[in-house]
């Protein structure tokens, strides 16, 4: 019902004749107006449903860590990461081949942390993307242990060949190989049926023997060079390190080092025998690297896309 003033106003009075007016004309009939078609009342155009606003893409956590026990929403991306607090005082990040790990201070509550993440996304991101790469290339690397199997060797494929006529394992290089094939063979003494771990034993000890026999060459080489003296050179399979040094003299080496080409075997060796006379990474052991191997460099940044071929299921 309409509200205010206007709702009382009163309608116009009826017409009214005076005793004293001429008599009224005749009545008239109303004009009956045109038949006018019901107006139907038009409905509101009903608009398009309008579709919610695209979420980011939230891709599946990102090199899930094994011991992952937080996630971060970094640019659309939910990455796992491994959270460790300590006395420490800032916070740090680490992309590994297992993933993220953050170490923070213990006093850093969950939002800084969260904010220190989002600050570092693109450097995280790129790192993961990385790591998953890397990854990529080493299943591919991936070696299998039958007739016709391959695996690297001082930078070249060699083609693994099961011959019961030959005793041990005894490597042939074919001279006239076409450029792009295969020119070594290493011919080992197992049959046919022989099972895979048989295959892979045979290799990694020829490999390992290898190893021992091209690193106590190089290690001579360059500690003349250097002028230092080794006492000891010892094998490892150390999955973080390709080598170490110690005071005494003694140097230790990995022995999958022998699947890479040669420069990239004596920037090691050269490496950890300069720690015979300079026990850090000063500017001072970097000069002492130079002057036995001037392109160090090179070797080094090829070291750092090198990938391990997968031995082991």
């Amino acid at each position: 019902m309409p509200s205010g003033p206007a709702a009382f106003a009163a309608s116009p009075p009826p017409e009214q004749l005076s005793l004293f007016d001429d008599a009224p004309p005749p009545a008239v009939a109303p004009a009956v107006p045109p038949a006018v078609p019901p107006v139907v009342p038009r409905q509101a155009a009903v608009p398009p449903p309008v579709a919610p606003p695209a979420l980011p893409a939230v891709d599946p956590p990102a090199h899930r860590h094994p011991r992952a026990h937080r996630e971060a929403l970094l640019a659309g991306h939910r990455v796992a990461y491994e959270l460790r607090q300590s006395r420490r005082r800032s916070i740090g990040f680490v992309v590994g081949p297992e993933g993220l790990t953050v170490s923070a201070p213990r006093w850093l509550g969950q939002g800084e942390i969260e904010a220190a993440l989002r600050e570092k996304a693109t450097w995280i991101l790129r790192k993961l993307q990385e790591q998953r790469e890397r990854a990529a290339r080493v299943q591919a690397n991936r070696v299998e242990w039958r007739e016709g199997g391959q695996v690297p060797f001082l930078g070249e494929p060699v083609i693994l060949v099961l011959d019961a006529r030959t005793t041990g394992a005894v490597l042939h290089t074919d001279a006239t190989a076409l450029p792009g094939v295969p020119r070594l063979t290493l011919h080992l003494g197992l049959p046919q049926h022989a099972a895979p771990e048989q295959i892979r034993d045979v290799v990694q000890s020829w490999l390992q023997r290898q190893a021992r026999r091209i690193f106590e060459e190089r290690c001579g080489v360059f500690a003349t060079r250097l002028g230092v003296r080794m006492t000891r050179l010892t094998l490892s399979s150390a999955s973080t390190r390709w080598g170490s040094a110690s005071a005494d003299g003694s140097i230790r080496l990995n022995w999958r080092l022998v699947h890479f080409a040669l420069p990239v075997i004596d920037y090691v060796v050269t490496h950890e025998l300069a720690h015979l006379r300079e026990m850090n990474h000063s500017p001072a052991f970097w000069d002492v690297v130079r002057t036995a191997l001037p392109d160090y460099e090179q070797a080094r940044g090829a070291l750092r896309h090198e990938v391990l071929p997968l031995l082991d299921d």
